[in-house]
């Protein structure tokens, strides 16, 4: 039955006292993402949030504008199985890339049939008569344009925490996974490769080799290792040594990829988003500096 009195009904909802409608009327609340985020700026300098709890808040609101299109790795740096390799081929190839899926393909790349688990492939070794087919997940897909708000509560309702991302002709756009969502709110999730910045991007190891950034300016590596790394296209200018070892490859390589430049070995330790995290640098000689 409904209530003959509805007024009286929604003043009862109303829980705000005298004072606070009048400190609302004279202090409205935000009207664009805009004024909230100044809000959230405001409480951290008045000391009612933290810069990080800040920081999360605002990637929370951003994140509300964007697309899978926005955060995906594009199609050409994804890692693909192709379900006609060999076995040994395909193991070799997800040791390499280091993931835990692996979209697979038949025929040809945009024929997308299944997602692979990497701990799936225990099972073929103890079931030697066991297909690649039968091990495969179903993939999904979602268009470019589909908001991340949306995407991740898909990933969080049916725990499939990677996509395909189409375009609008159908055609493979990209990859997002879930990492990817959480990374616009908390900031990039560390793993073994992760190093805090003041802790060096050249650092000798134990093996007398080095670990190098891949964000670490050329002219950086050149004054370390006393050698003068240059693009062999005149016409290309680069400033990172990752940018310089891609270009001169014609990709961005893979985890265990060698690149020789200038008596220095580059082994690709590391890569993510499309781009190279980490390398493994030996030389003849030891470096001039590694302050």
């Amino acid at each position: 039955m409904s209530d003959p009195h509805p007024a009286r009904a929604a003043e009862r909802e109303d829980k705000r006292t005298f004072l606070q409608k009048i400190a609302e009327f004279i202090h409205p609340g935000p009207d664009s993402a805009e004024e909230l985020i100044e809000t959230l700026v405001d409480a951290e300098d008045n000391h009612v949030i933290n810069a990080e709890s800040r920081a999360m808040l605002e990637g929370v609101i951003h994140m509300a504008t964007m697309t899978a299109g926005d955060v995906m790795v594009a199609a050409p740096r994804m890692d693909l199985i192709d379900i006609a390799a060999p076995y040994d081929e395909l193991l070799q190839q997800v040791i390499e890339a280091g993931h835990s899926r692996f979209p697979v393909f038949e025929g040809e790349t945009e024929n997308i049939i299944g997602i692979l688990m990497a701990k799936d492939l225990l099972k073929l070794q103890r079931r030697p008569g066991l297909s690649i087919r039968a091990l495969l997940r179903p993939a999904v897909f979602v268009p470019e344009s589909k908001g991340l708000n949306d995407l991740l509560r898909d990933f969080r309702g049916n725990r499939n925490h990677q996509a395909i991302v189409i375009d609008e002709f159908g055609r493979t756009a990209g990859l997002i996974t879930i990492e990817d969502v959480l990374e616009e709110i908390v900031g990039e999730i560390e793993d073994e490769f992760d190093i805090a910045e003041d802790e060096g991007d050249i650092m000798s190891m134990a093996d007398r080799s080095f670990r190098v950034r891949g964000d670490t300016p050329i002219e950086r590596v050149n004054e370390a290792f006393g050698v003068t790394l240059v693009s062999a296209d005149p016409d290309e200018d680069f400033d990172t040594i990752g940018g310089l070892v891609a270009h001169e490859m014609g990709h961005v390589p893979r985890r265990g990829e060698l690149h020789h430049l200038a008596g220095l070995t580059f082994a690709t330790l590391h890569t993510k988003g499309g781009a190279v995290r980490w390398f493994k640098v030996t030389t003849q000689t030891p470096p001039a500096a590694q302050g």
